[in-house]
């Protein structure tokens, strides 16, 4: 029986609307949808088995237009599928191309990649390349050691005696404030002259080193002045280890001081205003001077931390924060009369950039009140450092105390937790001036091996909060040659633009003696550091023999990845190491967890798997098998990993030994052969020494035939390997151009262009003119179309990319096309491998029509089939394109084609941006299945400053009754103003913001940042589904179905009567996000192993050396004066910016 039509103002039971009676394409029943009584319904998704919907499909004699019935669709389908199958094998050219590779058998050979092999020789290599930097690094620290062992102090030294190359000495004098604070100094830097060299990306000058000195380090005081002067003869030492390995990058001694010397000589790269370098703060020298710590920092926030006390605290927490390290691990907590962590974090944990963010934003919030408890913030700490139960590094143990000053030494702390044995360091910061007895804050530092700093100004912050590390070094001096051992560092960016680096570093010890039979000096001198390139790594390591998805990848004890294609940070922050995990770095799964652990504990290994990997593009996922083989790199902390397909097992290595064939194929890259035989497009590879790079194709396809006239393939400069297998492919894409794409009528299928890609590097498009259009990477490898093609079998289809936010596609002169390709297998004995996809790019219009007439009722090409008022049709996606939406979306969930000519500009966007109730469907009825990851390397615009940015400081503002009670006068608060007025006259900068100086500095510029990334992939679902969105009166009925052989899905949907069913859109688009929660994630922190060695502990150690400290009372009058001044509201007039003369070291 049929269903009758439902006339105006008739209720409507549920999908009774299946049936419709109108005729031919004329109007519908009612004028318009009715919008439901209680508002805006919910979409409901309704599964019907295909028996269920006969009943409802299917009604015979009813004189109406009806839901095509599920077998009328399938027989869609297959014509789709055919259609497509069809053009891909006359103009494809798989087949031919197969037969073309067999026919030229004897012109290559097949090679095996054997993983084991392969990733033992890499391993090898790698570790030959940095044994050379070691002994290089030995021969430095053994140098430097003799060379401070036999300097003479020279208590009266002046700046004349030195002559040295100051590296910021240029920038400096373009300064006009630092030239009128300079002026009427003696200068004694030197004056060079630099050339550029390639391997330093920079101007070096290699007959003498450089000096760099912290901004805050007086030049002149007799402790650096006698550093650079035994540090000198350090040039000798460099200049001969690059005579004996050329291939040396940037030499780098760190003093522990805070001076640089290093070689080459080139000058320093400096911001356009505040140098904030200092060399004890960068990751290689924090590594190199001290094991690891587990650090529990502890703030004092009674109500006498008041004013600019609370923000020397902050900002000190920061600092220190930032002398840590990935190999460390730290917690944060405040106390008054009672201790409780800053943050979310209960816990010590990892010391890694995310953590420290959540620390450093955590101790902002602290607020000043209550009374001091030393007792439960020391208890609070011990009980941290005592938690057996969480991962930790195990090595250095100490607790670092902010306070303004206390009366309480709570020995009975200490003798319950730390002694006799003093396995926790303590140190302790007086922070502000204050007239307070600082007595037991040294008493607290020296009965706990620790030491005890003054933290007065802003000025002392840096120094104050690094000089620990010397502390720590202390065992390492004492353990000599046990000691001595090189650690190579996590990656991070140099400071002198040779990009990303990892750096050899070895300590260098103090052997003087105070006198004789006096005991051992216990100081570092500083870190002594060599660079290694990732680049010149790189260049170790096979790329085009393991195919587009084959790769090599290293990681670091902390899983963290040394070498991965997906290494690509969009933003460099100097001050911090780039910390990639290797999870992160790929779609994490189970199997690839036992890998990462694996490698990590130093084992070889090999596994087969399957996994997810994302595309190119970041728009897809597809599911892969892979085989990921591992062994460690020896005499490192380092391991190296080979992931390779199946089908990248064996390569083809062309043998053009003919060199009369080798200038036949060479023709067929010159322009002049372009329009008879389509347009090359050539990888942009290192085929030879002398090849000029460009990023223009056309430009670089030039510079390689104007070589390719004075040398040949088989030339010594060249890789003989890449362009032999260049030369082969041109003649092969040549051959398949000559029997497959010249004699066909490309428009008779609507075709733009038919193109060919290869794993030698040929991208050839037919016919030349296509080539004005084509936008894919002429690196095949780098093509999103060639790898996916690769790993998946069938016809991959590719729209434009299309962002939701652009404007749409503009459908002019035909040139929008929508790429399908495939990849050539090719069987040879028992070997396979896939040398090269093949494709076409379908005209979007024309396909978008025959889209229609092959989904429809059509029988024959002439006209639409047309149905009376008096007989029954099913509807079609041609004739009743106003009423039923037809699609085909691919595996992302990506429009391709539509049967709504409003839709083909849509083309290549989201689906969901299209028809967001469709897509939730489905992607409930899992035709899709949703992927979240995120993005640790993206980079974002910078967020508004904080406390600790250019923004106006706040100042303390005391009450009326404060002014009247003379206590006050004398008290830590008025202090605190008195120190902030008189920031406010002499660091005018530091209460307000410099705009020239925040435009210079790095934080206005883009900043790392996390994006979430989500994509769509299919789901388990293969089979043909109906169902229904059931939404009242707007409810719709919808069929979809894979099409076999394509990364296609074919949706047929009734057009959506209202707009009244609110669905959850589904969003694709990459957002800014805070990544995944912190406080969760250390919950389950990943597997990770430190240092092998470590030194916190010597019985030889003296301790006596803890500190000294002398309190700083105020003045009543100067306080009173001031005070006037404030109340007079006279202004602070700005001064210039003072340097700041912290020259000694406390140890």
């Amino acid at each position: 029986m049929a269903v009758p039509a439902r006339t105006c103002g008739a209720s409507r039971p549920g999908p009774a609307r299946i049936a419709r009676p109108w005729p031919g394409r004329g109007p519908r029943p009612c004028p318009g949808p009715r919008r439901p009584e209680s508002g805006p319904l919910r979409p409901r998704l309704l599964l019907l088995p295909p028996l269920l919907l006969l009943p409802l499909l299917a009604a015979p004699g009813a004189s109406a237009y009806s839901f095509p019935q599920q077998h009328t669709m399938q027989h869609w389908a297959r014509r789709l599928e055919q259609e497509i199958d069809g053009v891909m094998r006359i103009f494809g050219g798989v087949q031919q191309l197969r037969e073309i590779y067999k026919d030229n058998r004897n012109l290559f050979e097949v090679q095996e990649n054997e993983p084991q092999k392969l990733v033992e020789k890499v391993a090898g290599d790698i570790e030959n390349l940095l044994d050379r930097k070691v002994q290089a690094l030995k021969r430095l620290a053994d140098a430097a050691e003799n060379f401070q062992k036999a300097h003479h102090w020279q208590d009266n030294i002046k700046e004349e005696d030195i002559m040295y190359y100051d590296a910021k000495a240029d920038a400096e004098l373009d300064d006009p404030e630092t030239e009128d604070m300079e002026r009427g100094s003696k200068t004694s830097t030197l004056r060079l002259d630099f050339m550029e060299d390639p391997n330093f990306k920079n101007k070096v000058n290699y007959s003498y080193t450089a000096v760099q000195i912290p901004t805050d380090i007086y030049k002149g005081s007799t402790i650096i002045l006698n550093e650079l002067n035994w540090t000198e003869a350090l040039e000798n030492v460099f200049i001969e280890n690059r005579r004996q390995d050329p291939t040396l990058l940037w030499q780098v001694f760190g003093s522990a001081t805070g001076v640089t010397r290093y070689y080459p000589a080139t000058p320093w790269r400096a911001p356009k205003k505040i140098d904030l370098y200092d060399v004890r703060r960068r990751p290689w020298y924090i590594q190199g001077a001290s094991s690891p710590k587990d650090m529990v920092i502890i703030v004092d926030v009674s109500g006498s931390v008041s004013g600019l006390t609370l923000k020397l605290m902050k900002t000190s927490v920061c600092e220190m924060l930032d002398t840590l390290s990935d190999d460390d691990y730290v917690n944060v907590a405040s106390f008054n009369e009672k201790a409780q962590p800053v943050s979310c974090f209960t816990h010590l944990v990892q010391a890694n950039v995310r953590n420290k963010k959540v620390f450093k934003e955590a101790v902002q919030g602290m607020v000043a009140k209550g009374t001091t408890g030393y007792k439960a913030g020391f208890e609070y700490a011990f009980d941290q450092l005592q938690n057996s139960n969480i991962t930790r590094a195990n090595c250095n143990k100490m607790i670092m105390m902010f306070t303004d000053g206390g009366e309480d030494r709570v020995q009975d702390v200490f003798e319950k937790y730390n002694w006799p044995n003093r396995t926790v360091r303590v140190f302790t910061f007086s922070v502000g001036q204050h007239n307070y007895d600082v007595t037991p804050l040294q008493w607290m530092a020296c009965t706990n091996k620790g030491y005890y700093f003054e933290i007065p100004s802003i000025g002392a912050i840096r120094i104050n909060t690094q000089e620990y590390l010397d502390v720590l070094g202390r065992p390492m001096v004492l353990a000599g040659k046990e000691a001595k051992q090189v650690q190579w560092t996590n990656v991070y960016e140099d400071a002198l633009g040779l990009g990303l680096v990892v750096t050899g570093t070895l300590p260098v010890f103090n052997l003087t003696q105070d006198g004789p039979g006096e005991k051992k000096n216990q100081l570092i001198l500083g870190v002594m550091g060599i660079d290694v390139a990732l680049n010149d790594i790189k260049r170790l390591t096979p790329n085009y023999t393991l195919g587009a998805n084959g790769y090599v990848f290293a990681i670091d004890l902390n899983g963290y990845v040394l070498l991965h294609p997906n290494l690509k940070p969009q933003t460099i922050n100097f001050r911090e190491p780039v910390t990639l995990d290797f999870l992160d770095a790929e779609l994490e799964d189970e199997n690839k967890e036992e890998i990462r652990r694996s490698m990590i504990d130093g084992n070889k290994g090999h596994k087969q798997i399957k996994t997810l990997v994302k595309s190119l593009d970041e728009r897809y996922i597809d599911e892969v098998i892979r085989n990921y083989t591992w062994v460690p790199i020896r005499s490192t902390n380092y391991s190296l990993g080979l992931v390779l397909p199946p089908y990248s097992t064996f390569y083809l290595q062309a043998n053009l030994s003919d060199q009369i064939l080798q200038v036949k194929y060479f023709e067929f890259l010159l322009p002049s052969s372009f329009e008879s035989e389509g347009h090359v497009f050539i990888a942009p590879r290192e085929y030879c020494k002398d090849l000029n790079a460009s990023d223009n194709n056309t430009e670089f396809l030039k510079n390689f035939i104007e070589l390719m006239e004075k040398v040949t393939p088989d030339s010594k400069q060249c890789n003989n390997f890449l362009l032999h297998n260049l030369i082969l492919d041109t003649g092969i894409t040549q051959q398949l151009v000559e029997r497959v794409w010249r004699d066909q009528d490309l428009n008779t299928y609507s075709l733009l262009a038919v193109f060919a890609a290869t794993d030698g590097g040929i991208t050839r498009v037919f016919p030349n003119k296509a080539a004005e259009d084509w936008t894919e990477n002429p690196e095949p490898f780098n093509a999103s179309f060639y790898r996916r093609s690769l790993d998946n079998h069938g016809y991959i289809f590719k729209p434009p990319h299309q962002d939701a936010l652009l404007r749409p596609l503009e459908l002019e002169n035909d040139t929008v096309g929508i790429l399908v390709s495939t990849a050539v297998e090719l069987s040879l004995g028992r070997r396979t491998l896939r040398p090269a996809v093949v494709g076409v790019k379908l005209d979007l219009e024309a396909w978008a029509e025959k889209f229609k007439v092959l989904a429809s009722n059509r029988t024959h090409q002439d006209q639409p089939q047309k149905c009376g008022p008096s007989s029954h049709c099913e509807m079609d996606c041609e004739v009743n394109n106003e009423d039923l939406l037809c699609v085909l979306i691919d595996d992302g969930g990506f429009l391709v084609l539509s049967n709504q000519n409003h839709q083909w500009d849509q083309v290549g966007r989201f689906f969901s941006e299209v028809d967001a109730n469709l897509m939730l469907a489905l992607y409930n009825n899992s035709f899709y299945t949703r992927k979240e990851s995120y993005d640790y390397q993206a980079a974002c615009a910078p967020q508004p400053p904080g406390n600790l940015g250019a923004a106006p400081r706040g100042v303390f503002v005391p009450t009326i009754a404060d002014f009247l009670n003379l206590a006050w006068w004398t008290s830590a608060a008025a202090w605190s103003l008195f120190q902030q007025l008189l920031y406010g006259l002499i660091y005018h900068s530091w209460f307000q913001a410099d705009p020239a100086e925040a435009e210079g500095s790095p934080e206005t510029r883009e900043s790392s940042c996390v994006m979430k990334q989500t994509q769509y992939y299919f789901g388990s679902v293969n089979a043909s589904y109906n169902a229904i969105i059931d939404c009242g009166n707007c409810s719709r009925l919808f069929h979809a179905q894979r099409l076999t052989n394509t990364n296609l899905l074919f949706v047929v949907a009734e057009k959506p009567l209202c707009s009244q069913c609110e669905a959850g859109r589904l969003l694709q688009k990459e957002t800014h996000s805070d990544g995944p929660e912190q406080c969760e994630l250390v919950q389950r922190p990943r597997y990770r192993r430190g240092p092998h060695i470590c030194f916190d502990y010597n019985a030889t150690e003296d301790t006596s050396d803890c500190g000294r400290g002398a309190s700083f009372p105020p003045s009543l009058g100067v306080l009173v004066s001031l005070q006037l001044l404030l109340l007079l509201g006279l202004p602070p007039r700005p001064q210039p910016q003072v340097r700041a003369l912290v020259a000694s070291r406390h140890l």
